[in-house]
């Protein structure tokens, strides 16, 4: 008997703990299921927390709770501050919430975890974009000009609903730009030092599930398909946050703590614009990763293939047009370099600057040739 070869040599050593969330999908879910899901947790106080523009759709949300709503402060911004945690804690412990519900994207369910941290409280997840954060123990806390993060269990939401329903009111830009950000996630995960074989399958399909919905998304909005394109948009972000959440975060989401703490730049935008670049930087260390991509968007350059598409999405090109200059690219390049973190390739100063410039300018991500030793 033969063993069948495959593009992927068999796993010798991995290591894998799955994250003890409960996941519930289905269009409704987010007023059907989120109730459900705080009884079979036991809870009967619950603040709902969201961010000022989703506060519409949070209120929806605290309605179905019905007696169970304990309030709503929909204070979540941009980077959680630590103000605003301060406030949201303060507001919890009044109301006598014995359990949160974050209703957003990544502001609001970041803000669900700061008060999670903070307290110990329970926290119910309800995602209207593909950030991935309600899929990770990771919390972020700015505070100063400084922002700070961590890794913690306790911050994990107990439950997820995915309501494929709530992506519809999502704005184009936020669309294409928070679902190449989750393709990203996918990306990091594949060549993070602790990846196993089922974060590669997890990593793969995420990355090929959202990369057929977005063209659908961005392209013809009123297309009859739209409906299951979101639900396919949402299934991508659930298995690329899933993917980067057990493992360990390189040089891509370093650079956009770097760039979004101390430069002030768009989340979700960032990650847009440095995913092809990042890439390219990693690519001649990561040959299995780059693989595991072109196969997930049937491209033998998927390097150039997510630029290209990002493009034709509409995504912005380059760092300069989300607000950094010329003059921010070396002080952006050495912090970034100052930080330990795992990386498939090592990053020095010279390295992130020509990173960076090329970000900065929108030109075509190149492959680089030269590999170094991974950074631990």
């Amino acid at each position: 008997m033969t063993m069948e070869r495959t593009s992927d040599p068999a796993p010798r050593e991995f290591v894998y703990e799955a994250q003890p969330a409960r996941v519930v999908f289905r269009p409704g879910a987010s007023v059907t299921a989120t109730q459900g899901e705080a009884e079979r947790l036991g809870l009967r106080r619950l603040l709902v927390l969201s961010g000022p523009g989703g506060e519409g759709v949070a209120r929806t949300v605290a309605d179905a709770l019905d007696g169970a709503c304990a309030g709503l402060l929909a204070e979540a911004r941009g980077h959680v501050s630590a103000e605003v945690a301060h406030r949201a804690v303060e507001v919890a412990r009044a109301a006598g919430a014995d359990g949160c519900v974050a209703v957003g994207g990544g502001s609001a369910i970041g803000l669900g975890k700061a008060v999670a941290l903070r307290t110990g409280l329970p926290l119910i997840a309800v995602p209207t974009t593909y950030s991935g954060s309600e899929m990770t123990p990771v919390w972020e806390l700015s505070e100063h000009g400084v922002e700070r993060t961590g890794r913690d269990p306790s911050v994990l939401p107990r439950s997820v609903v995915y309501d494929p329903d709530l992506t519809f009111t999502l704005p184009a830009g936020l669309t294409v730009t928070s679902g190449v950000s989750a393709v990203a996630h996918a990306a990091e995960a594949l060549y993070a030092p602790d990846a196993s074989p089922l974060v590669r399958l997890m990593a793969e399909e995420g990355a090929r599930a959202m990369t057929r919905a977005l063209p659908v998304l961005a392209e013809d909005p009123g297309d009859p398909e739209e409906a299951d394109a979101r639900g396919l948009a949402l299934y991508g972000a659930w298995l690329c946050g899933a993917a980067l959440g057990v493992t360990t975060m390189g040089l891509h989401h370093q650079l956009c703590h770097v760039l979004g703490d101390g430069f002030a730049l768009p989340h979700a935008e960032t990650h847009a614009v440095l995913l092809p670049y990042v890439l390219g930087f990693n690519a001649p260390a990561a040959p299995g990763a780059i693989g595991v991509l072109g196969r997930a968007l049937d491209a033998d350059d998927p390097v150039g293939a997510l630029w290209t598409l990002a493009a034709r999405l509409g995504a912005p090109r380059s760092l300069a047009e989300l607000g950094l200059t010329r003059e921010e690219l070396p002080f952006a390049a050495a912090r970034v370099t100052g930080r330990s973190y795992p990386n498939p390739r090592k990053v020095t100063v010279e390295g992130a600057l020509g990173l960076l410039k090329t970000a900065y300018e929108g030109r075509a991500p190149a492959v680089h040739a030269q590999v170094t030793p991974r950074t631990r």
